[in-house]
Order: C-alpha cells, then sequence, then structure tokens
C-alpha cells in the first residue's frame, strides 16, 4: 500500500473534470494525499460556493496535509520556480508519500523529489 500525493490537477480530475470513479479506482489499496492548498484552487477555479455537500463527501476520500509555514518556507526555496508546484512537493515530503501524481510534465520530468518517486500513474 503506497502513500500517493495527488497534485492539484489529478486531484481537481479526480473530483470534477474526469469521472470520479475511474482515478479513484486507481488508487485503490493505497492512501491518497493532498494538500489543504488543492481545495483552496478546485473552489476557486471551479467557482464552487459554499456550503457544497459534494465536495464535504470528496474530502473524506483523502487525507489532508497542512499548509504550514515550514512548507511555505521550503517551497519558497524552490526546487521550481512555481510556488504552487512547489508547495505540492514540499507537501508530498511532509506526508511522508511514496509518489507524487501529476500531469504538469516539468514535474515528472524531475523523477523524484527526496524520496518521492513523480509519477502520471500508480
Amino acid at each position: 500500500m503506497a502513500r500517493i500525493f495527488l497534485d492539484t490537477n489529478l486531484f481537481i480530475d479526480a473530483v470534477h473534470r474526469k469521472p470520479e470513479k475511474r482515478i479513484l479506482e486507481s488508487l485503490l489499496g493505497h492512501i491518497p494525499y493532498i494538500s489543504t492548498l488543492s481545495f483552496h484552487i478546485y473552489y476557486y477555479t471551479c467557482k464552487i460556493r459554499i456550503p457544497d455537500e459534494n465536495s464535504l463527501a470528496q474530502k473524506k476520500k483523502f487525507q489532508i496535509i497542512d499548509f504550514t509555514d515550514k512548507i511555505l518556507t521550503q517551497a519558497m526555496e524552490g526546487p521550481t520556480t512555481d510556488l504552487e508546484d512547489n508547495i505540492q512537493l514540499h507537501s508530498a515530503v511532509e506526508a511522508e508519500c511514496d509518489i507524487f501524481l501529476t500531469n504538469d510534465t516539468k514535474l515528472l520530468k524531475m523523477k523524484f523529489f527526496g524520496k518521492v518517486q513523480i509519477k502520471n500513474s500508480p
């Protein structure tokens, strides 16, 4: 059983854009993680108003990593020039995840961040 962190793009695909069942089924037997920042981006991007019962139900399917001062400070130092990407990467490390799932080609080229393997499928 792997600890799998979903980058914001895959998280939004899983709960909003693509058939949720397909993405979440690929994570069966694993523990899915996301950053609190991913929910903020999801609500903002998809213009979701609160309260939203669907989002509350979706939240229960994931382990949520708190956005801390430590993560922000580390993210402001790298490894990329994109703060949001860095926050996601450092959140995965903080959660001791095994895999970081993303569709971001720039991040996929990194292959690893610390001990976290960067992939586009589990």
